[in-house]
Formats: structure tokens, C-alpha cells, sequence
């Protein structure tokens, strides 16, 4: 989440006659009270709702998920449109106006979950949520680690992701990259939450690239949120009939270490998670780096595609994602 900076005020016009001219009333600053104000109370919202949600039973909570779900999908307009320009495109522009709207609520309420499951999972222990997760294709990891050149856990935003990072993190040792978000003080919040289910946390800027690739020589693993082009730059590929970008970080991190890139997500599949690991990408190099990204980050991109198609609704991008969605 993100506050925007107060847009400073115009100075006054100079005065044009010699009369005199009476001094401007005190201009109230009320849009950086206001950004001020939003950014001392926001890690506070949130460590609240963290409170409230590991409080709750279980039923209840997910009845509070559903309950925010509602007022997001009616508050968050901007978004709301996003999500039906995604939804469509998943659906190759079939869905009707009635089903679009059952299937944009259905976003909100996944939406609304993943916030309250991941606030309820500090604290648990590794056996608590091993119990509460259904992992499908674990060997895959087992496999690749046995080369000794780690792996790399790629990802789209869809269902659970945060309860499979902490299920990942108790089996073995993993290194996620983060968005900064402001505050700094929440990204920091973040940032220990994740630490206290076992993962470690780079952010992405400069020194991004130098910590995964250690971590990928430590054979370690990674794990990577990398269906949107956050900071720009990426490849181009087709993504559900549409020319967009994606981060070319798992395909040159691949090539550049060997190590496999593993398709995964995490589904909510009613109070329990389903997590799905597939088999790593198989792709016969050319030689020719930026080629070899592209085609790579291509595979990846259809695979991400199936992933999705499996639970549309748990796609939790909110975001335009393609060239025109920022057009419309």
C-alpha cells in the first residue's frame, strides 16, 4: 500500500497594481496532515487486524474474510474493473454479465481470505501447518536440490501464497523477494512476519540479484511472485491471447546457475490449501542469452496460465497487467 505525496501549492500570483495588497490567509496543509496521519496508523491497522484474525475461530474468521471481501469488491472500483478485464481474458471473453459479477465477487472474497489466512499464520507451528496444507509434486523440489544448484519456486498471485511460502520454509530453507511498501515501518512488519514461519525476505532493488544468486549457490531455494512486471524492463510474451511483460529474473537466474525453475501455486481449497509443485521446465538452450530468456520466461508464462485456469478466481491481480489495460 502506498500513500501519495501532497502535491505542494501554487505560489500566489504577483500583484500587478501599487494599492496594497492584503497577505494571503495561511495555506493548511491538510493533504500532507492527511498522508502524515495515514502513515502513522496504518502498521497499527494492520497489527490489529492480525490480533483480531488469530483470535478468531476458524469459522468465524472465514465468515469476517467474506464479510471484507464485500466491501472491497464494492469499495475498490478501480480495481474491480481490473479484475473483470482479467477474468475475461481468462475466459477468452465468454462470461456473460451475470457471470462476470459472481465471478468478480469470488475474486474479493479469495482476496479478502488470503489477507485473513495470512494474518493468522504467525504463530503456528510447523506441525500446525503441515496439517492444514494438501502438497502435490514435493518430490520435484527433492529432485532438483539433489543437483546441488538449488531452485527456483516460481509463482503466480493466486490463492495462498503466503501459507505455501511458510509451508515450503519449515521443509527447507527459502529466500522470497518482496515489493517495498510504504511505510517502511509496515514493510518491515511484513518482513518479520515472514521471518517467523522460517523465510527470508530480500527486497527488490539494486542488491536484489547478488542475494539470490548466493542463495542459489548455498543450494537453497526461491521463491518468486513473478506474474507481474513490477519494476519494468521485463520480456515480452504472450499471456492469455495478449502481448504483456514479465520479470525475466527466474529465466537469466535459471541460465546464469542451472538452477530449475518450478511452477507452483497454492490454492485455497476450503479451509485447507492445496499446494501444486510441477515438474521443471524443460528448454534446450541456443546460446544466445536474451533469446533463451524470452523463450524460458515464455514456458513459464504458460504454465502460469494453466495454474490460473485451475481456480480463476483465487488470481489475485488487481493491477493492469497488460499494455491495455492502462490504455482503458
Amino acid at each position: 500500500m502506498t500513500v501519495a505525496d501532497p502535491v505542494a501549492d501554487t505560489p500566489p500570483e504577483p500583484a500587478t497594481s501599487r494599492e496594497p495588497v492584503a497577505a494571503p490567509a495561511p495555506v493548511v496543509q491538510r493533504p500532507a496532515v492527511a498522508g502524515r496521519l495515514a502513515r502513522r496508523l496504518t502498521v497499527p491497522a494492520y497489527k490489529s487486524a492480525a490480533v483480531v484474525a488469530r483470535s478468531l475461530p476458524a469459522p468465524v474468521a472465514e465468515r469476517v474474510g467474506r464479510g471484507l471481501g464485500t466491501v472491497l469488491g464494492h469499495t475498490m472500483r478501480g480495481r474491480r474493473a481490473m479484475v473483470e478485464r482479467h477474468q475475461q481474458r481468462i475466459a477468452s471473453g465468454q462470461l456473460s454479465a451475470e457471470q462476470l459479477d459472481v465471478q468478480v465477487r469470488r475474486v474479493f472474497d479469495s482476496y479478502a481470505r488470503y489477507w485473513v489466512d495470512a494474518f493468522r499464520l504467525t504463530g503456528r507451528s510447523a506441525e500446525e501447518i503441515d496439517s492444514g496444507i494438501d502438497a502435490e509434486g514435493a518430490h520435484h523440489v527433492d529432485d532438483a536440490l539433489s543437483k546441488g544448484k538449488g531452485g527456483i519456486l516460481a509463482m503466480p498471485h493466486v490463492g495462498a501464497w503466503d501459507y505455501g511460502g511458510a509451508w515450503v520454509a519449515h521443509h527447507w530453507p527459502l529466500t522470497v523477494v518482496a515489493e517495498r511498501v510504504e511505510p517502511p515501518a509496515l514493510f518491515d512488519w511484513f518482513c518479520a512476519q515472514r521471518a517467523a514461519n522460517g523465510i527470508r525476505v530480500v527486497a527488490l532493488g539494486g542488491d536484489t540479484g547478488p542475494e539470490l544468486l548466493r542463495a542459489l549457490r548455498n543450494n537453497e531455494l526461491l521463491g518468486l511472485l513473478c506474474d507481474r512486471d513490477i519494476a519494468g524492463g521485463g520480456v515480452e510474451v504472450e499471456f492469455f491471447g495478449e502481448r504483456t511483460t514479465l520479470p525475466a529474473g527466474p529465466a537469466t537466474l535459471s541460465l546464469r546457475t542451472g538452477a530449475p525453475i518450478l511452477p507452483n501455486a497454492a490454492f485455497q481449497n476450503g479451509r485447507r490449501v492445496r499446494g501444486e509443485i510441477r515438474p521443471p521446465l524443460v528448454y534446450e538452450r541456443t546460446g544466445k542469452l536474451r533469446a533463451d530468456v524470452q523463450a524460458l520466461t515464455q514456458l513459464l508464462a504458460r504454465e502460469f496460465e494453466s495454474l490460473i485456469r485451475e481456480a480463476p478466481e483465487q488470481w489475485h491481480v488487481l493491477q493492469p497487467l497488460w499494455p491495455s489495460d492502462r490504455q482503458a
